[in-house]
């Protein structure tokens, strides 16, 4: 190593040390909050053969519209007919339950679809979900 370095270098460098900036860590990823284009559905009163169809395609509509973060409102089955009916599960046909479910076992939404997880208190709680869907250009969603 040469001593060769000239003033302007020794100016910098002074003048970096005077002031305590820390330098960011390029090996460390940040988490960046990074913005969302956000779509909602509200499948309150759908029948559950209605309500599969609509989000099958809301969530393809979406996916080519470049549309990365879904909100599905379905309810908390608080008034759900279900109840009345002693032949019908109680869980099992209320949308909360069943849309989530026919979303998982559909292979084409499910390559599209990078993340489902609850929704926050203000998105609609635990009578709601989100779906986040992978970018277009993804060559795993061929």
């Amino acid at each position: 190593m040469t001593n060769n370095i000239s003033e302007k270098d020794k100016k910098d460098w002074e003048n970096f040390l005077s002031k305590n900036e820390k330098l960011p860590n390029k090996d460390i990823k940040i988490n960046k909050k990074s913005s969302f284009k956000t779509r909602s559905i509200d499948l309150h009163g759908y029948t559950l053969e209605k309500a599969n169809k609509s989000i099958e395609s809301f969530i393809i509509k979406s996916f080519q519209e470049n549309i990365n973060k879904l909100i599905v409102v379905t309810g908390k089955g608080i008034h759900s007919q279900n109840e009345k009916d002693p032949y019908v599960s109680k869980d099992l046909s209320i949308l909360k339950y069943s849309v989530p479910e026919f979303i998982s076992n559909n292979k084409n939404l499910m390559k599209i679809i990078y993340e489902m997880k609850d929704a926050k208190i203000e998105d609609g709680g635990s009578g709601a979900f989100y779906i986040f869907l992978k970018k277009k250009y993804d060559k795993n969603t061929k």
